[in-house]
C-alpha cells in the first residue's frame, strides 16, 4: 500500500510558485531491504531510493534525474500474485535512464504490462525550456497511456447568441491550444491523487489526504520551503483510518480485511508493515529541485532519519 499526491504546473504565474510539489509514502514490509535516497548512474545523475530485495536489486519505487525524468509507481491492490511476474520497480528505473520520451514509454509499458501484477505508474518529462509532461498508466485499467491535465489550463466560456449555447474550452499556453470539453468531461486542475487503485479512484483516504495535501499547497507560495516541506511531511504522516470504505473492501476482499483499519489511513502502521518512506519533492519555476525524504531506521517505527538533496534541472 503506498499513496503518491501530486500537483504541477509547468509556468506557474508567481516566481514564488512551484512547477510541481509531490507527497508520497512508501509502504512496504520492515524487513525488505533496501538503501535510501541517493545520487547513482554513469554520472551521479539519478536520485531514488533502491530495493535490495535478492532478485529485485536496483529497482525503485521513486526517482528523479538531473535531467528532469521523474518516475513514481504503486502497486494495484490485488488479492492474489503471481510470484513468477516480473519485479514493478525495474519500470522506474528504467524509465529514469532511457532516453525515450515519458509517453512514449508509457505506451512501451503498456504493450509488457500483462508481465507484471498491478500497477500504476506516473512519467513525467520536466523541462524549463520545453515545459513539463506528466503521463500516468495503469496496468489494471485503460489499454493507453494518458498525458494529464496541467494546473496551468483555464477554463474559458463563450457564449453564442444565437443558439443561446454556452461553449467551454481548455487553454492551455504550454500547448498553445484550445481543447473543447464536452458535457460530464472533469477539469483537475493538475492536482492528482494516487494510491493502491487506478488514479484518481476515491478511495476514503485518498479523498481525504488529497484534501489535507491541498490545503498545504494553497499556503505553498506564503510559507518558506522548509516549513512547507514540513506541513507535507504531517499529512503523509496522518494515522487516522478513513472507514467505512466499501472500495477497498471490495477491491482487497480477504486479502484487506483483517488490516483494514490500519490500510485505511494515509500513514499505515501494521506489524511488520507500514509507511517506510516519506518523500516531498519539490521543483520551483527556475527547475531548483528540493528532494527530501524521512525513511525509517533499523526496522523501527519509533525511529526516523531525514535528509535533503538539492540540484538544478539540466533540461
Amino acid at each position: 500500500m503506498c499513496i503518491i499526491f501530486f500537483k504541477f504546473d509547468p509556468r506557474p504565474v508567481s516566481k514564488n510558485a512551484y512547477r510541481l510539489i509531490l507527497a508520497a509514502n512508501r509502504d512496504e514490509f520492515y524487513h525488505r531491504p533496501s538503501k535510501l535516497a541517493d545520487f547513482w548512474g554513469n554520472n551521479n545523475e539519478v536520485l531514488s531510493g533502491l530495493d535490495m530485495e535478492e532478485g529485485k536489486e536496483g529497482g525503485t519505487w521513486l526517482g528523479i534525474s538531473t535531467r528532469g525524468k521523474l518516475a513514481a509507481l504503486t502497486n494495484y491492490l490485488q488479492p492474489r500474485q503471481d510470484r513468477d511476474a516480473r519485479g514493478r520497480g525495474e519500470l522506474v528505473t528504467h524509465f529514469l535512464t532511457t532516453d525515450m520520451d515519458s509517453l512514449s514509454y508509457l505506451k512501451k509499458v503498456s504493450a509488457e504490462g500483462h508481465l507484471y501484477n498491478g500497477f500504476n505508474l506516473i512519467a513525467a518529462d520536466l523541462s524549463t525550456e520545453k515545459g513539463d509532461v506528466v503521463c500516468y498508466y495503469g496496468n489494471r485499467g485503460e489499454p493507453e497511456p494518458v498525458v494529464l491535465t496541467p494546473g496551468c489550463f483555464h477554463l474559458l466560456a463563450v457564449v453564442d447568441a444565437a443558439v443561446k449555447t454556452c461553449y467551454k474550452f481548455l487553454w492551455g499556453p504550454v500547448f498553445s491550444s484550445f481543447l473543447f470539453l464536452y458535457p460530464g468531461m472533469e477539469l483537475l486542475g493538475g492536482t492528482y491523487g494516487l494510491s493502491n487503485a487506478l488514479l484518481e479512484t476515491p478511495w476514503r483516504k485518498l479523498c481525504f489526504g488529497k484534501q489535507l495535501f491541498l490545503e498545504a499547497v494553497e499556503r505553498s507560495q506564503e510559507l518558506p520551503k522548509d516549513a512547507l516541506i514540513d506541513q507535507l511531511l504531517h499529512v503523509l504522516n496522518n494515522d487516522e483510518a478513513q472507514l467505512p470504505d466499501p472500495a477497498i473492501e471490495d477491491q482487497g476482499r480477504e486479502y484487506v480485511q483483517p488490516f483494514l483499519s490500519k490500510y485505511a489511513a494515509v500513514c499505515v502502521r501494521c506489524p511488520g508493515y507500514g509507511t517506510r518512506t516519506n518523500t516531498v519533492i519539490l521543483v520551483d519555476a527556475d527547475g531548483h529541485v528540493t528532494f527530501t525524504e524521512r525513511s525509517m531506521l533499523d526496522k523501527d517505527p519509533s525511529c526516523w532519519e531525514t535528509s535533503t538533496h538539492e540540484f538544478k534541472l539540466q533540461s
